[in-house]
């Protein structure tokens, strides 16, 4: 007998090439006048910045620009967004470029409207209210936090990651334009792109995955493999850049509703410890929890070889199984990542202290196919070493 389970998600989601124009009017439609924007540091010096400033400007609204969040940002980025907005007294925010501006924007809302400091709200539920209105446009085929409920931070002082989760940093509208993914670099364009297979692996073998979820799931891997190579090496090629956001998309919306698995508690410390960005930890680390994963759900297994182009005729269900983690090697491989955890600093030494620190992150964990001890840690770690 299945058992009960829910679906949420952002209010509302618009995708298309161009639909970046549109954001003016939505922001009037939530009833706002002067949106705060979010913005990553290196995009904050591009032409993106005037394109948003021009689509602002045509409709004669004022806005303010915070366009100082960093890869893997640090929680006080979220309390002094928040500062800005309110003493600009914006009335929504705009969160625009890769999941460290969109996780902080959405921070920004909540503590605008319920004060206090980002701290306060880390862990689940621990937002009391509403936030700002919010609006997250991805320029990264990646981390689906366009839809997501979650902002996770680092905490410098205690060199770790953690997690604001609560149903008010859901935006009211995911506004999602494929034309601006066109000029991300092969290298992030790859690392993001393994980050949202990653979610989307994790949430399909997640042991909260609803039947509903599987599908977003399921369909967001048979998107990446069949898009993230070319993305890679064929940037410009726009019809890639669609299919691969939209499986950024689905694996984001797999992953609020099924929540991830034991990568995730690994991948924390090596970002909290040693600045091993998000989608890279992961990707050093996805085939190892999915070998070792594999005897907890060998028929989901099977489905993502599948999906991932994987022949499985004939084949009994730990065969099809290990083709999955085959396949995700494979596409690791061909978007040229060749890294080890090794190259930032981490000794094998260290596997212990990573492994006390991945044993906090304790939800991924609880969600994990196949228990896990801090013993299959260090062996996982010493893997990816």
């Amino acid at each position: 007998m299945r058992k009960i389970f829910s679906f949420t998600g952002a209010k509302k989601i618009v995708f298309g090439n161009g639909s970046l124009l549109t954001l003016a009017a939505h922001i009037k439609e939530l009833g706002a006048k002067k949106p705060l924007v979010v913005m990553d540091k290196n995009l904050a010096q591009t032409g993106l910045k005037d394109k948003i400033a021009e689509v602002l400007d045509s409709e004669g609204m004022k806005f303010v620009v915070y366009g100082k969040i960093d890869p893997e940002p640090p929680i006080e980025l979220a309390d002094e967004g928040a500062s800005v907005a309110m003493k600009n007294k914006c009335d929504l925010v705009v969160g625009i470029g890769g999941g460290s501006a969109m996780d902080t924007a959405k921070a920004i809302s909540v503590i605008a409207t319920n004060k206090g400091s980002a701290v306060d709200y880390l862990g689940l539920n621990k937002v009391p209210a509403p936030g700002l209105p919010k609006i997250m446009i991805p320029t990264t085929a990646g981390t689906g936090a366009e839809v997501t409920f979650t902002a996770v931070f680092v905490r410098k002082n205690l060199k770790k990651k953690e997690g604001m989760n609560s149903p008010h940093l859901y935006p009211e509208l995911a506004l999602l334009d494929p034309t601006l993914t066109l000029t991300l670099p092969p290298a992030p364009t790859a690392q993001t792109g393994l980050d949202a297979l990653c979610h989307a692996v994790e949430s399909y073998t997640s042991i909260n995955a609803s039947p509903l979820s599987e599908m977003f799931s399921l369909e967001a891997i048979a998107l990446i493999a069949e898009n993230l190579r070319t993305c890679v090496h064929d940037g410009k090629n726009i019809a890639a850049r669609e299919r691969m956001l939209l499986g950024s998309l689905y694996a984001g919306i797999g992953l609020a509703n099924a929540g991830v698995t034991a990568v995730h508690s690994l991948s924390y410390p090596l970002g909290g410890q040693y600045g091993v960005g998000h989608g890279l930890a992961n990707t050093l680390l996805l085939p190892a929890v999915m070998a070792f994963n594999l005897p907890g759900a060998l028929e989901k297994f099977s489905d993502i070889a599948e999906a991932m182009g994987e022949c499985i005729d004939g084949l009994s269900a730990r065969e099809a199984a290990y083709l999955a983690v085959d396949a995700v090697e494979a596409l690791i491989d061909d978007c040229g990542i060749d890294a080890s955890i090794r190259d930032f600093g981490v000794k094998e030494e260290n596997f212990g202290a990573l492994a006390d620190v991945a044993m906090t992150v304790a939800r991924p964990l609880e969600n994990n196919p196949r228990k896990m001890t801090k013993e299959d840690m260090i062996a996982i770690y010493a893997q990816a070493y």
